[in-house]
């Protein structure tokens, strides 16, 4: 129910009740003066009109009514006056809204997607309860329990609830495996699934690692502790820290985070509210990352912890923020839970940079929020570094004399605009048809066999060198009638090469760690970082 409905609804139900006092009012006052009963009045200090609304109707509406639906469905109206992060999570999904936070779930232990509406398997958790049933990385499935999915246009998410479920439950899927003509059937008893929140942490060269995180969870830090330790045992003396579309997560992560490259007494975040007293959090001057050179890589989805992180490294004058502007999200939200297992996210504080800033971007009834992105691109924002909109009166200096700005996010130290080299004819109609994609998988299939038994990135990288990746694809696509004009192929060539071992990298047993290095090869934003830290290598 949108929101005008909503208002109309309630309005309609406030006519009523008050058409019912005043009737009642106006039959007393044409009956006996003796036997007029007046009409009471509830002291707001005791009930507020709302909750006289629901009582009236509760006791005297002429249908029954469900009050519990209409309170359902009025809360989240109430919060939209409020601010755009102040929600209401009904109680069939708060679980679903913790897992991103505590880190893990209850399901199945794959990840998959849906070509060609099948459920294609692109791996197998290790350890978790499909690898111990049998589940294999390029099965497709066909039946859960006793409901068909392939070829039946189910929603992605439907197979998420149907696959997932309370830890010792079981569910039974019909398996199509490459070779076999039947239908093969594995129960599967769910458990707790761990969702990790780096993605990738690898050597980008000798000198160079790189880590991606997802999500600030409650598993962050420790993640990120025993990614970075590797790649220091691996010689890495620069960092490049990718938070690109992470929407944020726990304060506390992004706090623990920041500490490891900050020096004793840095000041990294402060948070203050109406009803919160200014808190300020200082680096310990225990981090193991103190003396390595960092870059942040952020764009316009990074938000709230992301900004934490890059806020306190840009204002301490401690590394480098690459990329684009970051989303403006700088309202901290207090979790309310209530017995029937639903809850609010209340926003309490604002929290704010080392300089103070408030990167919380500008919202309210005549700001389009939803549409800020969109704003910024018809701006021409990710494409100029001149275009990008902030409050240049928000004038804040760092302890090393640089000058940044509130008003909406964290802009870049190094602005890098969106890469379109490559970006041809051919190379657009083979991505909006998705063909790249389909003959990575297409090529899987072929070669399941020897790919999955890929473990390490130079096997995979050894592995392509028996391929014309390009040749074959090309012949792919003019069996679907799209065929390169002359000097196309060259142009994009880079583009495609990378994206295809990338796809099929994501297929073997590596799964991401066969998917970033490649596309790390056509990231205008990570190369651009790389130069930057490699000046500061001796």
């Amino acid at each position: 129910m949108n929101k005008n409905v909503l208002l109309r609804v309630l309005t309609s139900l406030v006519c009523i009740v008050l058409g019912m006092i005043i009737g009642q009012y106006l039959l007393y006052k044409n009956a006996d003066i003796n036997k007029y009963i007046p009409i009471p009045v509830y002291p707001q200090s005791e009930q507020n009109k709302l909750q006289l609304v629901f009582d009236q109707i509760r006791e005297n509406y002429v249908d029954p009514v469900n009050i519990d639906s209409l309170v359902e469905k009025t809360i989240p109206f109430v919060l939209e006056e409020l601010d755009p992060h102040s929600i209401y999570i009904q109680a069939e999904d708060m679980e679903q809204a913790n897992e991103a936070i505590e880190g893990n779930f209850d399901g199945v232990g794959i990840t998959f997607n849906m070509p060609n509406d099948t459920v294609l398997v692109i791996n197998v958790i290790s350890g978790g309860p499909s690898e111990r049933a049998g589940i294999h990385a390029g099965d497709r499935i066909i039946t859960v329990d006793d409901s068909l999915i392939a070829g039946q246009k189910t929603k992605q998410d439907n197979v998420v609830k149907m696959l997932r479920g309370k830890t010792g439950t079981q569910v039974t899927v019909g398996i199509q495996r490459v070779g076999e003509p039947n239908l093969i059937y594995f129960p599967i008893t769910r458990s707790k699934i761990p969702v990790k929140s780096i993605d990738v942490a690898y050597m980008l060269n000798e000198h160079t690692g790189y880590i991606r995180l997802s999500k600030f969870s409650k598993s962050s830090h420790f993640e990120f502790l025993k990614a970075a330790s590797a790649l220091q045992e691996k010689g890495m003396k620069n960092l490049i820290f990718d938070l690109r579309s992470n929407t944020g997560g726990l304060l506390d992560q992004a706090f623990e985070i920041a500490n490891e490259f900050l020096p004793y007494g840095s000041l990294i975040v402060y948070t203050e509210g109406r009803a919160r007293k200014r808190q300020d959090l200082y680096a310990n001057g225990q981090g193991r990352l103190q003396h390595i050179n960092v870059a942040v890589l952020t764009d316009e989805i990074s938000a709230s912890a992301s900004e934490i992180v890059a806020g306190a490294l840009q204002d301490n004058d401690r590394g480098l923020i690459v990329g684009l502007r970051t989303f403006g999200k700088g309202l901290v939200q207090e979790p309310i839970n209530f017995s029937d297992n639903s809850g609010l996210r209340l926003t309490v504080a604002r929290y704010y940079t080392p300089t103070g800033r408030s990167i919380q971007k500008p919202y309210g009834k005549d700001r389009n929020y939803e549409e800020d992105i969109y704003q910024r691109y018809l701006h021409g924002e990710f494409m100029e570094a001149d275009s990008v909109k902030q409050d240049t009166i928000q004038r804040y200096t760092t302890p090393g004399g640089k000058i940044v700005y509130g008003g909406g996010g964290i802009a870049p130290d190094v602005f890098v605009p969106n890469d379109t080299t490559g970006r041809n004819e051919y190379f657009i109609q083979v991505s909006r048809k998705n063909l790249i994609y389909r003959y990575a998988i297409q090529f899987s299939d072929q070669h399941r066999a020897e790919i999955n038994n890929i473990h390490t990135l130079d096997s995979l990288r050894k592995f392509y060198t028996a391929f014309d990746l390009l040749k074959q694809f090309t012949g792919y696509t003019t069996q679907q009638r799209i065929k390169p004009k002359p000097g196309e192929l060259k142009q994009c060539k880079h583009l495609i090469e990378n994206l295809l071992k990338a796809y099929i990298g994501r297929n073997t047993p590596l799964d991401d760690e066969g998917f970033y290095p490649f596309i790390g090869n056509i990231d205008n934003t990570l190369l651009q970082a790389v130069k930057e830290l490699e000046k500061n290598v001796k």
